[in-house]
């Protein structure tokens, strides 16, 4: 359990390709949430920080401000490696720079591990000290969590799901929402996004259940290998599919049905659904800070 309670007062900042949310952390919530649009380039990515911390500063002394951002955060170098649709963030020492900018303690951590981070704290996995969770999108990300940490793996891929390889496909071919729906298109020549497709399997399309079925079962196989490698207390899943209530029942069915066609009797794992939903990364990048500013 997360014993440590969290007094610290902070800016928490989720840094997207499109928007980046902004909170205070007062009394242990996310307070004044709101947004703004994603800079072009480094230099106003600074400047417009830099102003909304000193906005919070105003109403709220703060001991430090806590990030999500996407790419492969490196904790012990400072530096956000890979690539995202904000190239200008990359490959060098940002948190230096943004501790010069703030005057204060900066603590950034990759957007699905902060997710994950936020679930454990105060969503699907509060109570668990180990977890696995996906974020299932356009592609499908994820972390894990031992010992309530984030794992970040040897070479920060830990939680890397989409790239599993089953058969001659990835993960994220096989179970995106994005890639269902394509599959669907491209037999009917329509154009329905991944939302409308699964909701016509429940129609008996057959096309619909079809692809449905297949993301289904890639899903429900790697969910079920890492249940028995890692063996989590639970797996959370995240992302737009999150909001489909049906989408646990078909794993777990599926599941049943290969530990039955293989005469399995091994562990099932136990499935949820993520509850903060856009809070999340928020939660999770103050969870992080607290981590690491003890």
């Amino acid at each position: 359990m997360l014993r440590r309670i969290f007094t610290m007062n902070l800016a928490a900042i989720d840094i997207g390709g499109t928007t980046i949310k902004i909170a205070t952390w007062k009394d242990g919530k996310l307070q004044d949430k709101h947004a703004i649009d994603t800079p072009e380039n480094l230099d106003s990515f600074y400047q417009v920080l830099t102003n909304e911390v000193n906005k919070i500063k105003k109403n709220t002394p703060i001991e430090g401000v806590a990030i999500s951002s996407p790419g492969a955060v490196n904790k012990k170098t400072g530096i956000i490696g890979g690539s995202s649709a904000i190239p200008y963030i990359h490959n060098f020492k940002i948190v230096d720079e943004l501790e010069k900018c703030f005057g204060l303690p900066v603590s950034i951590e990759n957007d699905a591990n902060s997710a994950a981070l936020g679930e454990l704290a105060e969503g699907s996995g509060k109570g668990c000290n180990s977890m696995a969770f996906f974020i299932i999108g356009t592609g499908i990300g994820g972390a894990l969590i031992m010992d309530q940490k984030i794992w970040h793996g040897a070479h920060l891929f830990g939680g890397e799901f989409g790239y599993m390889i089953m058969g001659t496909h990835t993960l994220s071919e096989l179970a995106s929402p994005v890639a269902m729906a394509n599959r669907y298109n491209k037999r009917t020549g329509k154009k329905l996004d991944g939302k409308t497709v699964f909701e016509l399997a429940d129609q008996d399309d057959p096309v619909a259940s079809d692809v449905r079925q297949t993301l289904i079962h890639a899903l429900a196989v790697a969910i079920y290998n890492i249940q028995h490698s890692f063996d989590p207390e639970k797996i959370v899943i995240g992302g737009g599919i999150s909001n489909n209530p049906k989408l646990v029942s078909l794993l777990n069915k599926e599941i049943d049905r290969l530990r039955d066609d293989l005469d399995l009797v091994t562990l099932k794992p136990d499935i949820v659904l993520c509850t903060l939903k856009s809070d999340a990364n928020l939660r999770g990048a103050v969870a992080d800070f607290e981590q690491n500013h003890k």
